[in-house]
């Protein structure tokens, strides 16, 4: 694997995966309107090293963000090899060990095991060649982004927060927003069903400070791990180190206890500490494509800042998909696929996660179904294990099916028993939906088409003059646009009816998908009425009493930083003109521009 981030590059820069940007670009929004432009290229478009960002640290951006470069991210040709080793290993280890020489082939790979452990070492770090403290202590020294012309201010986008148990001792690594208040605070978006918000509340009960170091860069399996849903416990750097296949070395912070990587780039060392009152963070553009809403959270006082003395800062955009979230949530979906079936649903055979649902609104299985009511059991079991519980909407599909199919699922839709086959439930949600009344809390709905035949063929649907009729043959779907105060009437016939806001005529459909998902509560938006569901996937304005208290708009730039990229194009050289996917996308903003 890699020796560090520059190693990484180098390796994007001989595969043809980076372009190098050397003329002067703004930390504020200049990196994240070209970034925005160059992933949702062709295939993700390239990496992109921004060499001067005026800061004397290169910002690295879209790193991961294709199949190729998340693939070469974690040591891998294709993505499926490290599922293939994963299937092995549990497959190894769990075998049943009848004799003695079964047991003896066990110890190769014990000892194959036993390397990915992480290791500590007394010994100062590369990433503390630098290190700054007292009155030279500052934030601004670093090349951290503000993205989109709405958010709280500048963010760091991938810090790994390591944190530990103040009780068990157990590390814990995770990827939680970090907005600077000032030149030595930050804040600490943790949300409450993450594990450091575990931790905060431990060190509260205590009455003690918690100690916190955030690591950013190093070898990207160290970033991939703290994005990762790990089982609550389990050490995100084991993880690493089995995507490695060797140990992570961790070294003592310079100003607390806490172990972090010694290749990485930076180190942000500090605490928080539970007895201050909270802070207003946010608002943020989010990965779910929307606005996330301005909240209470915990405020992070910075000891340390030690760094490389040829350090790179690795930064991500968030915003309307596709996005570089989109392909590490395709390395969760394989590297996670075979846990699932062993620790949760062993009926589970395969997984997938479409990018309009923005990692937890969407997901697609299939099943080896044996019983009556398997397919229900299933829903319940994922939507109750890890990070799984935050799905809103859930297919299942007999194991035959082939769910990267399109045209196989959207026969499945089509011969659907919306009567019979439709599971209501409600539950935990993500904290960032913003469809829901209550906070983190609303509606589910799964699709049990386990018993459908998707290769019995449907008969075709009379098209109607009054909706949005391409979607009709192939899906069984017909789309309205209008107010949120028309009421649509389904014709005859019509099994789905989807109604958008007028905005949203001219969308593609993915759009609409990725619209439908992230605009409503199963619950409340979705009615069965004679014969024909009805998805009301329109914008919900606060009043109603089961409407959420804020609608936030999508992530769009400015039309001022559009003009600047627009202008500078060909000082990139990064190629052939791109538009903006903002101009696409900015019709689609409340009219009301203090909904944020």
């Amino acid at each position: 694997m890699y020796k560090n981030l520059n190693h990484f590059i180098e390796r994007l820069e001989s595969e043809g995966e980076l372009i190098r940007i050397d003329c002067k670009v703004s930390t504020q929004y200049e990196i994240a309107e070209i970034t925005d432009r160059i992933s949702k290229s062709e295939g993700g478009g390239k990496a992109l090293l921004f060499e001067n960002s005026g800061t004397g640290f290169p910002v690295l951006t879209n790193m991961m963000g294709s199949d190729r470069r998340i693939a070469l991210a974690l040591g891998v040709d294709s993505l499926s090899e490290l599922s293939a080793r994963i299937d092995s290993l549990l497959h190894d280890a769990l075998s049943p060990k009848n004799g003695l020489m079964d047991k003896l082939r066990m110890l190769p790979m014990l000892a194959e095991m036993s390397k990915w452990l992480p290791r500590t070492s007394s010994s100062k770090g590369e990433c503390q060649q630098v290190v700054v403290m007292g009155d030279e202590l500052s934030l601004d020294k670093l090349p951290i982004l503000k993205c989109w012309p709405h958010d709280g201010g500048h963010f760091v986008t991938l810090p790994m927060v390591n944190t530990v148990d103040p009780q068990s001792g157990v590390r814990n690594v995770g990827m939680y927003r970090m907005q600077v208040f000032d030149n030595v605070t930050t804040g600490m978006h943790w949300h409450i069903h993450k594990t450091g918000a575990r931790h905060y509340e431990g060190y509260k009960k205590l009455g003690q400070r918690m100690p916190v170091s955030v690591a950013i860069g190093g070898d990207p399996a160290y970033t991939y791990a703290a994005t990762a849903p790990m089982p609550d416990n389990m050490d995100e750097y084991l993880l690493a180190g089995f995507i490695r296949r060797k140990p992570v070395k961790l070294i003592k912070s310079v100003t607390n206890d806490i172990y972090i990587p010694s290749d990485c780039d930076f180190v942000i060392e500090g605490y928080v500490d539970p007895a201050e009152e909270k802070v207003t963070e946010g608002a943020f553009g989010d990965h779910t494509g929307f606005y996330s809403l301005t909240d209470l959270y915990p405020r992070f006082h910075v000891t340390a800042i030690t760094h490389r003395k040829d350090a790179i800062y690795p930064a991500t955009l968030v915003g309307i998909p596709p996005q570089e979230d989109a392909y590490i949530a395709k390395a969760t979906e394989k590297i996670f696929l075979a846990p699932i079936r062993l620790a949760i649903q062993p009926e589970v055979e395969d997984l997938m996660m479409p990018t309009a649902g923005t990692a937890h609104n969407i997901a697609i299985t299939s099943i080896s179904q044996r019983y009556v009511g398997q397919a229900r059991k299933v829903a319940q079991g994922l939507w109750g294990a890890g990070q799984m519980m935050f799905n809103k909407y859930l297919m299942l599909a007999d194991a035959a099916v082939d769910i990267h199919d399109p045209k196989m699922l959207a026969r499945l839709i089509r011969r659907l028993d919306i009567e019979k086959n439709i599971i209501f439930s409600e539950g935990v949600l993500d904290v960032l939906d913003h469809a829901t009344a209550t906070l983190g809390y609303g509606g589910k709905m799964a699709i049990d088409a386990t018993q459908v035949d998707p290769s019995i063929l449907v008969e075709s649907i009379e098209h109607s003059d009054s909706l949005d009729c391409h979607l009709l043959d192939e899906w069984g779907i017909a789309v309205a646009y209008a107010e949120e105060s028309d009421d649509v009437v389904a014709p005859r016939g019509i099994k789905y009816l989807a109604i958008f806001d007028r905005n949203a005529e001219g969308a593609t459909d993915q759009e609409l998908l990725w619209l439908a998902a992230a605009n409503t509560d199963p619950q409340r938006d979705i009615r069965l009425k004679g014969g024909t569901m009805i998805i009301n996937a329109r914008s919900k304005r606060p009043g109603a009493e089961s409407n959420p208290c804020r609608f936030p708009n999508v992530v769009t730039s400015s039309v001022t930083t559009i003009s600047l990229v627009d202008s500078r194009w060909n000082d990139y050289g990064v190629g052939e003109f791109v538009e903006s996917p903002s101009n696409h996308y900015s019709r689609l903003v409340l009219s009301n521009s203090e909904q944020w």
